[in-house]
């Protein structure tokens, strides 16, 4: 069993890597706290919530239809249902 020094010695040539995200992770951490970052939050929470009555109550599973523009004709259609 080789001794903690070693390991420690060994321990030291490990490279750890930095994500080609981590920039844009750390410009969003540093925006917590915000106004502008609660106001965002806020609004993304109320989309997803609805994304999830969709999926639990709709069977709105996934998105059929193609591109940027099914997808949002396929999401109008499931919110026409939902009202």
């Amino acid at each position: 069993m080789p001794t903690q020094t070693a390991m420690l010695s060994e321990n030291a040539l490990c490279k750890v890597t930095r994500d080609t995200n981590e920039d844009a992770r750390d410009h969003a951490h540093a925006l917590i706290g915000t106004p502008e970052f609660d106001k965002s939050r806020d609004e993304r929470k109320k989309v997803e919530m609805r994304f999830a009555h969709l999926k639990a109550h709709d069977h709105f599973e996934r998105m059929r239809l193609r591109g940027l523009s099914g997808a949002r004709d396929e999401f109008h259609l499931a919110a026409i249902v939902q009202t």
